[in-house]
């Protein structure tokens, strides 16, 4: 009599072994439970939805609402906002709800148009010398020493003092700002978490600054006005952008603009490392005939498919019954899209376990879809890039230091990174 052989062990849900590696977890729910209901490590329950095509629709569908309010909880329990457990730990708390995040047409419809226009392409292609700039100055800091950890010397800084120059917060006082992300990063969870103390704290400078930029506004625009200035701006003609909006949508901009970067360009750069035929052909491109920045743009885009910075899109909530992917959801249930979970499925991608820097049918959903596509993946994209190429043509030997096994990823719900990324490299001479 022939037995079966049995299947490998699928590590649990959010355990350590399934945030180092959860891609087998996914596809064995992709196979058997596509729609999943789940208890979650914050005791709050929600679906999962894992497969491409019901991500997707999912992503788009006007019946799944972004604002909190519409979670129905358990007999027992208050909503799960009112206790942090989802959105952003003290954001409620702090007055800062009002964002694109949390609403629904048409409020979110009117802030995001107000918002869109710093993020157009002829305004980030105006900011790539700085970004280039930022990136040149942050590996002038360690290239000489031969070593580094890429997500605190690198990834991590960079987003947020181009996100700070972006809005307009001075110079003197991005540091701080630099502060409070780490806080963010490295604390978690709830309420009375660093990340509740962070937004407290973000608000309150926030609020000042706003006041100050008031204050000393031109009667007309210059070219290349700062965010801030352009939300205060938009309030003062008849947008009815509150002070409140403006402080919610100054901060998740901050809040979101820098943590999927820094993962973008971590996650990307490992990638990159433990597939070093695909490296050398990025290095290549790079160096060859004057540079051609081809691969460079169709690999950012594999880069965010394969291992991509947002692990799950953020919360949204039934407003009415509905059904997905054959299961039915009730009115009041969260629903969780798992973005990597959907840009690995074999339904949509060829061979969608190997990277292949090349691809071009690569509709991913690594930034989302619909109307709550990230809108800050122009500039994400742009930093990516600028970062990849910058590293491996600086450093063109640069490689791990440490086994990939030994490495440990942040275990947070809808982010994916890295907590560190040690490398080594032949130091750059000085003047180089």
């Amino acid at each position: 009599m022939l037995h079966d052989e049995p299947e490998p062990a699928i590590p649990e849900l959010f355990s350590w072994e399934f945030a180092t590696d959860p891609y087998a977890t996914y596809a064995h729910l992709r196979d058997n439970e596509p729609v999943r209901w789940t208890r979650l490590p914050s005791g709050v329950e929600a679906w999962l939805v894992t497969r491409y095509s019901d991500a997707r629709n999912a992503l788009a569908d006007s019946r799944l609402s972004k604002n909190p309010d519409h979670h129905v909880p358990g007999e027992s329990d208050e909503p799960a906002h009112a206790k942090g457990k989802t959105g952003i730990p003290g954001e409620r708390k702090a007055e800062l709800m009002t964002h694109l995040l949390n609403i629904d047409p048409p409020d979110h419809t009117r802030l995001r148009r107000l918002v869109s226009k710093a993020f157009t392409p002829r305004r980030v292609a105006e900011f790539a010398s700085r970004v280039q700039e930022l990136t040149d100055q942050l590996i002038d800091r360690f290239a000489a020493e031969g070593e580094a950890d890429l997500i605190h010397d690198f990834a991590f800084p960079l987003p947020i003092y181009a996100i700070c120059d972006l809005l307009g917060v001075p110079r003197e006082d991005q540091d701080d700002f630099r502060d409070w992300a780490g806080m963010m990063i490295r604390h978690g969870g709830g309420p009375r978490g660093g990340v509740a103390r962070s937004v407290k704290k973000m608000r309150g400078y926030l609020l000042e600054l706003i006041h100050r930029k008031r204050a000393e506004l031109p009667a007309d625009p210059a070219p290349g006005e700062d965010l801030i200035s352009g939300l205060i701006r938009a309030s003062d003609h008849g947008e009815h952008l509150t002070e409140n909006e403006a402080a919610a949508m100054a901060f998740i901009l901050l809040f979101a603009g820098f943590e999927t970067t820094v993962n973008l360009i971590g996650n990307g750069t490992y990638a990159l490392l433990t597939h070093p035929e695909q490296r050398e052909r990025l290095q290549r491109s790079l160096t060859e005939d004057g540079g051609d920045r081809t691969l460079l743009e169709t690999g950012l885009e594999e880069l965010l498919r394969y291992d991509g910075p947002v692990e799950l899109a953020t919360w949204r909530f039934a407003t009415e019954p509905l059904t997905i992917g054959g299961q039915d959801i009730a009115a009041g249930d969260p629903v969780l899209v798992v973005l990597a979970a959907a840009d690995r499925d074999p339904a949509r991608f060829t061979d969608p376990d190997t990277l292949d820097l090349s691809r071009r049918d690569n509709q991913h959903l690594g930034y989302g879809h619909g109307i709550h596509y990230c809108l800050g993946a122009p500039l994400a994209r742009l930093e990516g890039q600028t970062a990849l190429a910058t590293l491996l043509t600086r450093l063109p030997d640069l490689r791990l230091a440490a086994d990939p096994a030994d490495l440990r990823w942040r275990g947070g719900l809808i982010m994916r990174g890295l907590r560190t990324l040690p490398v080594e490299f032949t130091p750059e001479r000085s003047g180089t």
